[in-house]
């Protein structure tokens, strides 16, 4: 069954383990820490060909491939890393992982604290964008990695690709920023309050130390997704998929399932919530409000992203209302502000926020089209 011609096939997700101490930004310390991270295409011998993949709220490392022959979807960009694909393994090593908070492998508040042997819980520290950055600057330190050819991610992955350019700019060479902003509106930090809400006040988070308790938030965390999941997408995608269509015809006249919608976004909510980590959610909204370049700086943008020296490729989608495209355009002012190279493009997409993850045609030429005119730029 698998892999598919042009996947990069099967894969197997690695683990990095540091005992170097983290001061993160909360004030905490971490005084150990896993990473879980996958490779995919080979390394070049000067070590100039590396991509990393920043995941967005809900990611992790399984970017492309699949775990087994079993494994019936492949990883959350599948569509877009892959032998012959936009960003194309037979030029390119390209790294995913999972972050530091994480619920798929890396330390987060699922994982045993070594110094009491339970899980960490309400006791895992306040983690941020920035924080993320320097995990994986150490990890690019650990694989021998000098610069990345490229950073990249959507949503939250492209702010992690714009810390990178401000926090490290020597060793960035080019930037994909997709379908993101340079930090949270108002409305957004609402939308995420409301989820983190329904998780907070569930019977079952005990205050975040649910898994001593032998049971998990899943009405809030599915409330959580349910309502993430209506922001992802455009109200004209969602009109086109479910209309006002009825399971059984006729109104029952009761708080079930009567709408299709409500049926999709239940099974959104029931799945979500059998494969995440309440507080991973909590951590994960947090740090999309937290992260702000100018905050820490007290300057504008363009001052703040004054440090970078990356070219970037800047990316929109017309339906985005959550991360809308004049968020996208301040980027790219900041960025002419500071005489850099920037390409920026707008593209017409139905999908809403969602539209990063689909294998669009115009936007999956646009990004293929950079990354090789990249590529020979940097004689790969």
């Amino acid at each position: 069954m698998h892999p598919q011609p042009n996947s990069v096939g099967i894969v197997t997700p690695q683990t990095a383990h540091f005992d170097t101490p983290i001061a993160l930004k909360s004030g905490a310390t971490l005084d150990s820490y896993d990473l879980v991270y996958e490779t995919y295409g080979t390394l070049n011998a000067d070590k100039s060909n590396a991509i990393l993949v920043c995941h967005a709220l809900s990611g992790h490392h399984h970017v492309a491939g699949f775990h087994s022959e079993q494994e019936k979807r492949p990883g959350w960009w599948d569509n877009m890393i892959g032998p012959g694909k936009p960003v194309d393994t037979e030029s390119f090593f390209v790294i995913g992982l999972n972050n530091l908070g994480g619920c798929h492998g890396s330390t987060g508040p699922s994982s045993p604290d070594p110094k009491t042997g339970k899980p960490y819980g309400k006791t895992f520290p306040f983690v941020t964008v920035e924080d993320w950055v320097e995990t994986q600057v150490r990890l690019a330190d650990r694989l021998g990695i000098e610069a990345f050819a490229v950073v990249m991610g959507g949503s939250l992955g492209g702010m992690q690709a714009l810390s990178w350019t401000i926090l490290h700019p020597q060793r960035v060479r080019h930037a994909l920023v997709i379908a993101s902003a340079p930090g949270l509106t108002a409305q957004n930090i609402a939308f995420n309050d409301v989820a983190r809400q329904a998780i907070l006040t569930d019977p079952d988070f005990h205050g975040g130390d649910f898994y001593a308790h032998g049971v998990v938030p899943r009405r809030g965390l599915r409330l959580a997704r349910m309502l993430g999941h209506i922001t992802y997408l455009s109200d004209d995608v969602m009109g086109e998929k479910f209309g006002r269509i009825l399971k059984n015809d006729v109104f029952q006249f009761g708080y079930g399932v009567e709408f299709e919608v409500e049926s999709y976004l239940r099974y959104q909510g029931d799945k979500f919530a059998d494969s995440f980590d309440a507080n991973t959610y909590l951590l994960m909204t947090k740090a999309l409000d937290y992260f702000d370049p100018t905050h820490h700086h007290r300057v504008g943008l363009s001052a703040a992203m004054s440090p970078a020296q990356a070219d970037f490729l800047v990316i929109s989608f017309t339906s985005d209302w959550r991360f809308a495209p004049g968020r996208s355009r301040e980027i790219v002012k900041a960025l002419l502000d500071n005489d850099r190279r920037v390409s920026y493009a707008e593209i017409t997409a139905a999908h809403g926020h969602d539209a990063f993850l689909m294998p669009d045609p115009h936007y999956h030429a646009l990004v293929s089209a950079y990354m090789k005119n990249a590529a020979k730029g940097l004689g790969i």
